[in-house]
């Protein structure tokens, strides 16, 4: 329909080149709805000369916008000169049918659908890649025994993988939420001044919002309500934010003192200008800081909900900037994304390592059930537990090299465990007896 200007790349949907085009196609599509429809005097044959003849350029549009400060007015005007140019001396003019009976929202708005459609398909499929990529990746890393942190702190025995398939979970519900937004934005309006059609009849409406893909506003006054791009907008941040959170585990396991797993770093790339051993993760952080853009942005969306009565342009202009950035920011941050977690350099061995840093502290859940198991109280266990475990943290906190967590209780009277029961608790693998439930889930996710 509009294959001559329609562009995969992001940047390219937000480019006055494609506007005007889809800005054209609404307009022909107009001109043979009312050629059909045979009310305004519009024949057949003329809607046929104007898709024929009609075009435009971007620079001559601009040249008219700097006299008319009218961009529409300038949009129409340059492509009735196309449009003319080679009807016959004498003859009316077919550009006179163009934009019959519509304002410039009934173009503007349907025609921002039409864009922020396209830029949503790009999203969804880089949603969708990405999350493909996490769910691989998942299963790449079933086995592999690393801790889980809460608050920062060793926690307990997981397996890498459920991390990539925590990942690949909340990439599918972002899916969920852009194909909502989708749906939400997807409308159109040819409804005349204040949306009472006083001077199209909605056929035209229904037969451009078909051609087009989209569905006509049920009441719409002059503008498709903002509510919709504020829903956009919202999502758009969200998303964002579930990117950025996975950016920033990433930078959190490549710190010195973790160093799990750390973004790609290619040959012949530097990492400090003044000190050469640094592999820092610039990309991970790019993402964090994008993402401040893309969630400040939705305030934008948010704002542009409220306008006096039927329609003002306070959104106008501000939308216009704040949708373009956040779709180019986010189709960038996904790029990115897929870039660092498909090349993930990950470190098993490491990861054991870490798993084994606090001395066997990581165990001290499943010491307090063997304990409640003997029959003392769980209070009574706790004190046990807790008064062992501090003292490892003691000497951890101090670099001594002091007895592991198990020794400890071994050497603790309290602590009434056999040496058959210390081996079952402080097997890592005791931790995840049910963790393929989880993969089982996985396996179904479809993307």
């Amino acid at each position: 329909m509009i294959s001559r200007y329609t562009l995969p790349e992001m940047g390219h949907i937000w480019d006055p080149e494609n506007k005007f085009a889809i800005w054209k196609e609404i307009e022909l599509c107009a001109c043979e709805a009312q050629a059909e429809l045979g009310e305004c005097g519009i024949t057949k044959e003329e809607a046929a000369w104007i898709r024929e003849h009609a075009d435009f350029r971007v620079e001559r549009i601009d040249e008219i916008e700097a006299v008319t400060n009218h961009d529409v007015i300038a949009f129409l005007t340059c492509m009735a000169e196309y449009i003319d140019a080679d009807v016959p001396e004498g003859q009316e003019k077919p550009s006179r049918w163009v934009h019959y009976g519509m304002t410039s929202s009934d173009l503007g708005d349907t025609a921002l659908s039409y864009q922020i459609t396209q830029a949503l398909d790009i999203i969804i499929a880089d949603t969708k890649k990405l999350g493909e990529t996490c769910k691989r990746r998942a299963f790449e890393f079933q086995e592999t025994l690393c801790v889980g942190r809460t608050h920062g702190i060793h926690a307990e025995p997981m397996t890498f993988g459920m991390k990539f398939g925590s990942w690949a979970w909340a990439l599918k519900r972002a899916l969920t939420r852009l194909e909502q937004a989708r749906e939400v934005a997807a409308t159109g309006a040819i409804s005349g001044a204040v949306g009472t059609y006083s001077s199209i009849d909605p056929f035209v409406e229904k037969y451009v919002c078909e051609k087009m893909g989209l569905t006509p506003d049920p009441l719409s006054t002059q503008v498709l309500a903002r509510d919709r791009h504020a829903q956009v907008m919202s999502t758009l941040a969200v998303v964002a934010s579930t990117l950025e959170s996975i950016a920033l585990q990433v930078r959190l396991m490549q710190e010195s003192d973790v160093i799990e797993a750390e973004e790609p770093f290619k040959k012949g790339q530097k990492g400090s200008s003044a000190m050469p051993h640094k592999r820092n993760p610039i990309t991970a952080e790019r993402v964090c800081g994008l993402s401040r853009i893309v969630k400040a942005n939705a305030q934008v969306g948010f704002d542009d909900v409220a306008l006096w009565f039927e329609r003002d342009i306070s959104h106008s202009g501000a939308e216009r900037v704040a949708l373009a950035d956040s779709f180019i920011a986010l189709d960038y941050m996904f790029s990115k994304m897929q870039w660092m977690l498909d090349g993930l350099q990950t470190y098993p061995d490491k990861m054991l390592h870490n798993l084994n840093r606090t001395r066997g502290l990581i165990f001290s859940s499943k010491v307090l059930l063997a304990l409640v198991n003997t029959g003392i109280t769980r209070e009574d266990a706790y004190v046990i537990v807790q008064r062992n475990a501090m003292a490892v943290w003691h000497d951890i906190q101090n670099a001594v090299d002091g007895p592991t967590y198990r020794e400890r209780l071994e050497a603790d009277p309290e602590a009434n465990l056999t040496a058959e029961q210390l081996d079952e608790i402080f097997d890592p693998w005791a931790f995840l007896g049910h963790k393929d439930e989880a993969f089982v889930k996985l396996e179904a996710l479809e993307f």
